[in-house]
Order: C-alpha cells, then sequence, then structure tokens
C-alpha cells in the first residue's frame, strides 16, 4: 500500500451562491489515523469530505495532502480514493471487474488488472463469490466490494461517506469492526462521515464534531464523552446534562449559575469576566438519587419519564427551573431502589463532574 499521509484543512470555506456552508475551518488529520467526522444533517461534513476528494471545489483556503496543495487537482490525482453511501457499484459485470474498474480507466492490462483485482477481493475475503455480479450478493458483501474498488488504487487516504447507513443494525455492528480492522491493518488514513455518534465512538482516533457549518471540538473519543468542549457537544452526544444560567458568583475555585426559576448550579473553573453566562454540563451517569451535602451540586425534582433500556435505566427529572434532566442508572443500582414517573426525587453529584464549557465564535 501507499504510505499514508496527513490531512491539513487550512481555513478552508465552502460557499453555495449566498449560502455558507462550511466556515473557514481548519484541522489536521494525522497519517494513518482514523478521523470520523460527526454531526447533524446540514452540519457541513460531506461538503468538507467532498473538498478533500476533489467532489467539490474549495471557496476560500487550503487543503493539503501530506505537503501537497490538492485544492487544483482532479480527484484521480490526489491520492485519496471515495467511497460513497450508495456503493456505486456496476450491476451488470462480476466483482473482478467492478473492482477492477478505475485500473481500466488508468490503462492497466486486463491480465494485470484482474490479478490486482482478485488480490483486493482475497483481502475482504470475498475471492470465492469473484464471478458473481453486486445483485447475488448480502448488503455487507456488497460493501466490501465498494471497499475493495476503492483500495485498488492505493491510495493514500480513503474517503467514506456515511458507509455503514444502509445496513441493519446487526450488520452495521459487524462491519464497523471490519473497517477497524481493515484501517488498522493497511495503516491508511481514513476519513469517515457519520451522524452516528456510538459509530465515531467505536471507530475514530479523531472525532470532529461540526454543527453549522463550523468545528465544534475535534479530539479523541474519550475526551469528547468525558470533556465537552460546547453545550452543542454535550448535548449530541448526549452523555452530559447542560444547564444554562445567569453568573451571579465568581471566585477562585468556581462559579455559580442561577437557572431561570432560582436554582443555583456550581461548577469549577473559571470563565472571562465579559461573561454574564455560562453553560455547565453534568455528566448523566455521574448523577445520583439523594441529597448532596454541598449546596450547588444537586436539585429536586420530580420524575417526569422512567426507561428501562436493559443494562441501564434512564430516568428524566423537572425541577429547580431545570426541564427534562436526565440520570442514567445502572439497572442494579436502579432496582435497588426504584423510582416511578411522578416520585419527588434528590439528586446529585460530585464537584469535579460540573463541567464549564466553552462557546464556538460565530
Amino acid at each position: 500500500m501507499t504510505k499514508a499521509a496527513e490531512i491539513d484543512i487550512a481555513a478552508v470555506s465552502k460557499i453555495y451562491g449566498t449560502t455558507t456552508a462550511v466556515h473557514t475551518i481548519s484541522l489536521k488529520i494525522p497519517a494513518g489515523s482514523y478521523c470520523c467526522l460527526l454531526g447533524p444533517s446540514g452540519c457541513g461534513k460531506t461538503s468538507t469530505l467532498r473538498m478533500i476528494a476533489g467532489h467539490e471545489s474549495v471557496s476560500h483556503g487550503d487543503i493539503l495532502l501530506g505537503d501537497t496543495i490538492v485544492n487544483d487537482l482532479p480527484p484521480a490525482q490526489r491520492g485519496t480514493a471515495m467511497m460513497f453511501q450508495s456503493y456505486a457499484l456496476f450491476p451488470h459485470v462480476d466483482l473482478i471487474d467492478n473492482v477492477a474498474f478505475s485500473l481500466k480507466m488508468k490503462g492497466v492490462e486486463k491480465d494485470q488488472r484482474r490479478r490486482e483485482a482478485m488480490e483486493m477481493l482475497k483481502l475482504m475475503q470475498l475471492e470465492p463469490y469473484a464471478s458473481r455480479r453486486p445483485a447475488q450478493l448480502s448488503g455487507g458483501q456488497q460493501q466490501r466490494v465498494a471497499l475493495a474498488r476503492a483500495l485498488i488504487t492505493r491510495p493514500q487516504a480513503l474517503l467514506l461517506d456515511e458507509p455503514l447507513s444502509a445496513l441493519d443494525p446487526f450488520l452495521k455492528i459487524q462491519m464497523r469492526a471490519e473497517l477497524k480492522k481493515l484501517q488498522t491493518s493497511l495503516g491508511m488514513t481514513f476519513v469517515h462521515v457519520t451522524h452516528s455518534q456510538e459509530e465515531a465512538m467505536a471507530l475514530a482516533d479523531l472525532v470532529v464534531i461540526m454543527n453549522d457549518g463550523r468545528i465544534e471540538q475535534a479530539a479523541s473519543p474519550r475526551t469528547v464523552f468525558e470533556k465537552p468542549a460546547t453545550a452543542f457537544v454535550a448535548r449530541f452526544m448526549g452523555t452530559h446534562n447542560v444547564v444554562s444560567g445567569r453568573i451571579v458568583d465568581r471566585s477562585d475555585n468556581g462559579i455559580t449559575v442561577e437557572v431561570n426559576g432560582g436554582g443555583r448550579i456550581v461548577a469549577p473553573g473559571k470563565v472571562s469576566p465579559s461573561e454574564q453566562s455560562a453553560d455547565i454540563a453534568i455528566r448523566t451517569d455521574h448523577v445520583r438519587i439523594g441529597e448532596s451535602t454541598i449546596p450547588g451540586l444537586g436539585f429536586s425534582g420530580f420524575v417526569s419519564l422512567v426507561e428501562d433500556l436493559g443494562a441501564t435505566v434512564k430516568i428524566s427529572v423537572t425541577g429547580a427551573g431545570i426541564d427534562d434532566f436526565t440520570v442514567i442508572l445502572t439497572d442494579a443500582d436502579f432496582f435497588a431502589k426504584p423510582v416511578k414517573v411522578g416520585d419527588a426525587v434528590p439528586l446529585s453529584w460530585s464537584e469535579a463532574d460540573a463541567i464549564i464549557l466553552g462557546r464556538v465564535k460565530k
């Protein structure tokens, strides 16, 4: 395989007419890493991937693959390969000719390109199906054919546009394990667009969370999970409650915010003196049902929803001016002291579980 390349996105924007889809983003994707671009529909992640691939032009800024600025290079000359969401396989030819197509376009003679295509099918464990056509394969097998076709060009980076979205839940889990194993064995740079938090957590070395054409956070999955950078990331990942309020006290140890209903929450850390309000994140699975011994590290409310999710139970609580505050308990903890809708409950958490969130500049 060709040596993996670092991808450097330097102050890149994408503008369609009067609409800015990507707002001056900068990002370094290390060579040989698995990067997931994560976010809701319309956040700019697919436009970013297509600019890397060369299927969309860059309005401003530069994209570098290794040391080369690739803005003006056509897709076939960039050293990247793209696997599309639809797989885009040719229905009328067998797997060998599907996989060998790009080599045929480059003028590689027939015996060589078929030999290389068979090597790729072996890598994907599809050798026994080489003479079949795509319609004779399962969804997971079709995906592996699309991967083989992308990899046969020996790219420095493989770009994947929601490659698992068409698969059923069981096959998704199976195929993401295969993707990670393949990327690790090849040592290639993978850039993968998804809207699934679980998919990004399972696959990525680097998670890039986008919203409204901007990068909200770029970090390891564990950092994003434990220390979301902004209120959007905390809410989108679903791992933290977000409490927003007016700053009513500042000290060397932290701040106190007051929510609309009069409840007060404390958090360690500092904010700019010019800030009059703040967002505080509290991890859902670290909240306890029980009184807090420290003011500002808990509140009392009423249970509005209980959902048994198997290994965990999700409880929604409303109170003190805070709507829909989520508590995630293990099934053992919940059933040892169960609660029901309408019950009054005190909630508490430790100081370390309250995080002051930043804000992305618009």
